[in-house]
């Protein structure tokens, strides 16, 4: 009798969650595989860079995942659904840190756009941009930072962040509008249209 492997890369996240459930070590390897990093990211993004949070992070929601993967709704789209779990850690974090500091803590944001093979000028404009990017991404309250976040760092469709973030997608659209609309007014400067 011959024995055929699993091609656990052919599947789907969500029948991987399945697998995992019944067992499957090589399942979760791919899950870890596919979205550890992205994570990493995200959980670093929100915690103020700090990296090895962030790795803590990741391993906390790994290891959630693990010991409970039938918390996993499957009429969900897994990848929502694990950023809904990372996004609720982060939130209950910075409630942790307020009861600890008794003061409010905002968000800051990280955004790697420099290219090496840019000219002096050109990577000098785009660290330029990204601080002062930075510095209105801060400046935006909480609910219109993270839509913005998950819309242009993670590359969210608005379905994905109405799931995330537990509202409704015209709730979401709003929000982004607003955000993109405070961004536009305070990065006029580096709009080409006003630098002639």
């Amino acid at each position: 009798m011959k024995l055929f492997k699993k091609d656990y890369s052919a599947l789907s996240d969500e029948e991987l969650v399945v697998w995992m459930a019944k067992g499957k070590k090589l399942a979760f390897d791919h899950l870890y595989e596919r979205y550890a990093a992205a994570m990493h990211y995200f959980f670093q993004q929100k915690l103020k860079k700090d990296k090895e949070k962030a790795e803590d992070f990741v391993h906390d929601l790994f290891a959630k995942l693990i010991q409970k993967p039938e918390s996993f709704d499957s009429s969900r789209i897994f990848k929502t659904w694990l950023y809904s779990v990372a996004n609720n850690m982060v939130k209950n974090e910075y409630k942790k840190m307020q009861v600890r500091s008794n003061t409010q803590n905002g968000l800051e944001e990280d955004f790697g756009i420099t290219d090496d093979s840019r000219g002096s000028l050109e990577i000098l404009h785009w660290q330029n941009f990204e601080e002062k990017l930075e510095g209105v991404i801060e400046e935006l309250d909480i609910k219109h930072s993270e839509v913005f976040q998950l819309r242009h760092l993670q590359e969210m469709s608005i379905k994905e962040i109405a799931e995330v973030l537990v509202i409704n997608e015209g709730t979401v659209k709003s929000r982004l509008f607003h955000a993109h609309k405070k961004v536009a007014e305070r990065m006029r400067e580096f709009d080409p249209k006003n630098r002639r």
